[in-house]
């Protein structure tokens, strides 16, 4: 049928001259479809923008729309990787715009408005989602798996929940998605690496879809509806998730279940997991239990939202009384109530759900009818709010000039849209407020009496974060679902204790306590936390601020990297004009970050070497951004840096970017003086006093503790002549010591240099010189001998080490890194890395292949204990003071079964590695050198 005999209501120009431009980038259009587009985009700045873009497109797209967005989606899965971003947002923006005037023009109904926005979002997940997981597969991270055999997606698969779940997509919708992967598909010992390459395809995949770029964006993407979204990667496990559902499932994901469906990746897996969650979703009863679960819920929107009598400017249509929501949750308690019982209840849209329930017998037709029509005009309004903008917003206007220009996108007078409005609002809330209970919960699950009457819980009132009448009636909320929690723990009286400490504390609870009422979800998180370290816990009562970057909704997004950390705290720096305010927000920022971390390692979402890169990460961004904020300040005084200025380079742990939740920071400065004798200013210094007293001032702003505490420790000891040199060298002078005078220890040293902050040409040259001093291949004789020297000289000086140490001690981390840095010097090539030194290690003959291998391995094994022990506990590692929890966590990272297995697994593998670094080495006793180091 023609475009223009489908039209039947036409919006009209709020903003005529807007709609002529519209009208003058579609000069083809005519009657009715001419009348459409002026008065669409002389009322949606969005729309209008999107006429003049692609207006010659449309000329033949409304011929035919259905064939149109058809040639759209079949020309997308041809697009080549690089391009997939940029092409999708192309074919957003004609769907957006498509579906708009056919929605405004009344040619298509909402049930068809919705399922081509829903179909849209369909295909654009399962196409990112495939290119993400080639690329993974091409970089060889998902094990077993070639490029070219993803058509199932390596069984993973996207769940669409929510209104995409149900066909329901609302004009401007963000999309809520589940990411799950058969764990079945992978060998036990291939289960890591193929979580870690779903969880980064995840990630990429919802950049891909909801990053904005100069072409807009595709969907923002939202994966907050997973199992424990606070506490869980962005993919999980089926097995976890049934787990989960089977044990800790809500009220609330059981009605969200109502409508999911598998959108993208392995379909028949996802039917399959569906299928196994009938039982959580669908009980074998009658669940009236779910009325007071919805009241709950509703009570909780009511009070967000405010539940007076309406007012339409700023009414919520969505979550406002007597909007979309109520009759959502009308309809969806329903279906949970009966649908175990009764399967015709089991479908996932509001209207056919409506339809379902009268034609069964649940609720007269004439409710039904009501509530479906109130329900689809109440979508047609939201849309229109939405296409104003492409704003994911439900609020209507608040002033009159607003509400005419929603009058008249939609055709109709202003009068008669807000009589209409408030009538049917008030209608929907009539219809559905009966069926509610009244006001009040109910009361928690009973609590065991172990927990619930220990000797802890009852001196809890006496501590200081409880000592306010606010703090103690907030708190007299959490208490139950804490208790809950505690006695859910895998050792509830570990996880009592540590959360006793965690609370005992505590200076003041008002704020702490408020955040974890109003995000529940907190609670789970500390509860975990606090079970798995007491260190940890203990931390967190003297750091509780770290909890508002849970919050910010981004505190289990994608690690950003050392070029977004340092522009991000480069921003707050600037904002700041207090230099020790500076000082200050740098140590808050890096808390948050290291928070994050840290919980991303505990929580599985990253593994022991990534968590290594995420703390480098914090320490190189804290130094590139407090660094210049050292210079300047001490500027003030001392007049610009004379020359080209200096540099920071990262040595040791951070040069290398393997540090953990404990580490130091290895530094030496280099300047440049570039001829220049002494700076100008108020107080003007000598050159090389002037770097010497900066170098101590960014110290000092580094560890120096003030409000929020320290940022690190730092440690100077590597500079050239070490605590006898001076704390700042010249470019010159370090050359000349490195080509002179340097001893083989400061070569190691040297390999895993790397320059972290400081002017860009000045890092450029210390980089090519380190570079051409490296490129040199030492003689092996003398190296061998020296490193034998070195590992005779500290085992005197440290002995052999503790045996839960993986740092110390034959065969462990520093035994490994030393022979590691020995064969980077000798082969010439320097890799600043363990694991691609223990390579060149066995590429040049310095030892066998499979030695090697086995020197990474266990330098793998020594530091996933290394990082994990550093995370929760400061001192010596004992596995009875961590605890279960503590345990459990190291076992985990380690892949061992305990701490019995792998104590015996570190013997096995560091006592190899011992004799391969001895058989590889002369007997330091042959070949003493004729002077200490």
């Amino acid at each position: 049928m023609d475009f223009n005999a489908r039209i039947t209501r036409l919006p009209r120009p709020f903003e005529p001259e807007i709609g002529r431009e519209a009208l003058a980038a579609t000069p083809w259009a005519s009657g009715d479809v001419a009348k459409l587009i002026a008065g669409t985009g002389g009322t949606s700045p969005y729309l209008a923008g999107l006429i003049a873009r692609d207006g010659n497109w449309l000329e033949g797209a409304l011929d035919d729309p259905d064939a149109a967005l058809a040639a759209v989606a079949a020309g997308l899965p041809e697009v080549g990787p690089d391009h997939l971003g940029t092409e999708l947002r192309k074919a957003k923006r004609r769907v957006a715009l498509l579906i708009a005037l056919a929605d405004l023009s009344g040619a298509w109904s909402l049930g068809a408005v919705t399922g081509a926005l829903t179909r849209f979002a369909d295909l654009a997940v399962d196409l990112a989602l495939k290119e993400a997981l080639v690329r993974e597969a091409k970089r060889g991270k998902l094990p077993g798996i070639a490029p070219d055999a993803l058509e199932d997606a390596g069984g993973m698969v996207v769940l669409a929940m929510g209104k995409m779940g149900a066909f329901e997509l609302n004009y401007s919708s963000d999309i809520d998605l589940i990411c799950l992967f058969d764990q079945d598909r992978f060998d036990r010992d291939d289960f890591h690496d193929a979580r870690s390459a779903f969880v980064r395809a995840t990630r990429r995949m919802a950049a891909t879809l909801g990053d904005l770029t100069g072409d807009g964006y595709v969907f923002r993407t939202d994966l907050r509806l997973r199992p424990d979204p606070s506490v869980t990667p962005v993919c999980i496990a089926m097995e976890a998730a049934e787990r989960y559902y089977e044990s800790l499932g809500r009220a609330w994901e059981r009605a969200a279940y109502i409508k999911a469906r598998p959108c993208g990746g392995d379909l028949a897996a996802g039917e399959r997991f569906l299928e196994t969650l009938k039982p959580f979703v669908w009980r074998k009863h009658l669940d009236f239990a779910a009325i007071q679960d919805a009241h709950d819920m509703r009570l909780r929107y009511r009070d967000k939202h405010g539940h007076g009598e309406i007012s339409l400017p700023g009414h919520d249509m969505k979550l406002g009384r007597g909007g979309i929501r109520e009759i959502e949750f009308f309809t969806q308690t329903r279906q949970v109530i009966a649908g175990g019982r009764d399967p015709a209840l089991r479908v996932r849209g509001t209207v056919d759900g409506l339809r379902v329930l009268s034609s069964t017998g649940w609720v007269p037709a004439h409710v039904t009818e009501a509530l479906a029509d109130h329900y689809r005009a109440h979508r047609e309004v939201e849309h229109r709010v939405q296409m104003m903008q492409d704003a994911q917003t439900h609020l209507l206007p608040t002033s009159d000039e607003g509400f005419e220009r929603l009058a008249a996108l939609m055709g109709v007078e202003t009068a008669a849209l807000k009589a209409d409005l408030k009538q049917r609002l008030q209608a929907v809330h009539a219809l559905t407020e009966d069926f509610f209970a009244p006001d009040g919960r109910v009361c928690a699950a009973k609590i065991p009496d172990e927990i619930a009457q220990s000797p802890q819980v009852q001196r809890w009132q006496t501590y200081p974060a409880l000592r306010s009448n606010r703090a103690r009636e907030i708190f007299r909320r959490l208490k139950p679902e804490i208790l809950g929690q505690l006695a859910r723990a895998p050792r509830p009286a570990e996880a009592l204790d540590a959360f006793d400490g965690f609370l005992r504390g505590l200076p003041a609870g008002v704020q702490l306590f408020s955040l974890f009422d109003a995000n529940p979800q907190l609670v789970d998180l500390l509860i975990d936390i606090v079970s798995t370290s007491p260190d940890l816990a203990r931390h967190l009562s003297r750091h509780a601020s770290v909890f508002d970057a849970v919050i910010g909704g981004d505190f289990f997004a994608p690690w950003p990297g050392p070029g977004a950390l340092t522009a991000e705290l480069g921003a707050i720096l600037a904002r700041e004009e207090d230099y020790e305010r500076k000082l200050d927000m740098a140590r808050r920022w890096a808390k948050e970050w290291h928070f994050r971390a840290g919980v991303h390692l505990l929580r599985g979402l990253s593994e022991p070497d990534e968590a290594a890169q995420h703390y480098a990460d914090v320490a190189e961004a804290a130094l590139a951004a407090v660094f210049p904020a050292v210079c300047e300040e001490f500027a003030r005084k001392h007049g610009a840096a004379p020359g080209r200025g200096a540099v920071v380079v990262g040595m040791g742990s951070l040069g290398a970017r393997h540090l953990h939740a404990l580490s130091d920071l290895d530094l030496i400065v280099i300047y440049d003086p570039a001829g220049v004798e002494a700076s100008e200013g108020r107080r003007p210094l000598p050159s090389r006093q002037y770097y010497a007293r900066l170098t101590q001032s960014l110290i000092t702003a580094m560890s120096a503790p003030m409000a929020e505490g320290k940022l690190y420790e730092v440690d100077m000891r590597l500079r050239p002549s070490g605590n006898q040199g001076p704390v700042a060298t010249s470019l010159a002078a370090f050359e000349n010591y490195q080509r002179q005078e340097a001893w083989v220890w400061e070569h190691l040293a040297l390999t895993r240099a790397r320059v972290v902050a400081g002017p860009r040409a000045l890092a450029g040259e210390v980089e090519a010189l380190r570079s051409e001093i490296l490129a040199v291949p030492e003689a092996p004789g003398k190296v061998l001998s020296e490193l034998a020297q070195m590992r005779r000289r500290i085992t005197q000086a440290k002995g052999a080490g503790d045996a839960w140490d993986p740092k110390l001690g034959r065969g462990r981390m520093q035994d490994i890194e030393l022979f590691a840095q020995a064969s980077a010097l000798i082969s010439g090539r320097g890799p600043r890395s363990t694991a691609r030194a223990l390579l060149v290690a066995g590429a040049e003959g310095l030892i066998a292949r499979d030695d090697a291998a086995h020197l990474a391995a266990t330098y793998r094994l020594c530091w996933s204990l290394q990082i994990g022990a550093r995370l929760i506990t400061e001192g010596r590692l004992d596995p009875e003071a961590v605890g279960a929890g503590g345990c459990a966590f190291l076992s985990r990272l380690t892949g061992t079964d305990g701490p019995e297995a792998l104590q015996a697994r570190l013997n096995e593998m560091t006592t190899r590695a011992a004799q391969i670094i001895d058989s590889a080495l002369p007997d330091p006793a042959q070949d003493e050198p004729a002077q200490d180091q």
